[in-house]
């Protein structure tokens, strides 16, 4: 089954909500693909929790119930091997992780797509979350359509 890669800074809010929300959206497309998320950055016991309450408020508001394993899993540092596994590689933030992806896992830089979704210090959870909502939308008709 193909995978889809979505990375932040810290695994705890956006990403999260991306792999989430596509799960979701392509189980509802029929689709044969699947979604993962990890940090590029992940700082243990910085977050208070496994996942950020907004990204579970955003996901209920979409009427999306996650498994129970995806609620209690905590942040996870990606690795090179899922960097290599996956079809396709989605940073949310270039500007933030372009620097890191560079300096922890050099070539890899180049090899990914960016979106350009602030983290809290710039948007509110709706906006950047509601801008996360419409790129997997987008990303998911993509793929129903043929995209690779």
């Amino acid at each position: 089954m193909p995978t889809i890669l979505f990375l932040c800074t810290g695994n705890y809010y956006r990403s999260r909500y991306a792999e989430l929300l596509f799960n979701e959206l392509a189980e509802d497309a029929g689709l044969d693909w699947h979604a993962g998320s990890a940090g590029l950055l992940v700082k243990p016991g910085v977050n208070p929790g496994p996942i950020a309450k907004p990204t579970l408020a955003a996901l209920a508001a979409a009427g999306i119930e996650p498994p129970q394993a995806a609620i209690e899993r905590y942040p996870a540092q990606v690795t090179e091997a899922e960097l290599a596994g996956a079809e396709r590689v989605v940073a949310v933030k270039e500007a933030e992780h372009r620097p890191l992806l560079a300096s922890g896992y050099p070539g890899w830089e180049d090899r990914v797509t960016y979106w350009h979704i602030h983290d809290l210090d710039k948007a509110t959870a709706a906006e950047a979350l509601g801008e996360i909502d419409g790129l997997v939308r987008g990303l998911v008709s993509e793929l129903a359509a043929g995209g690779r």
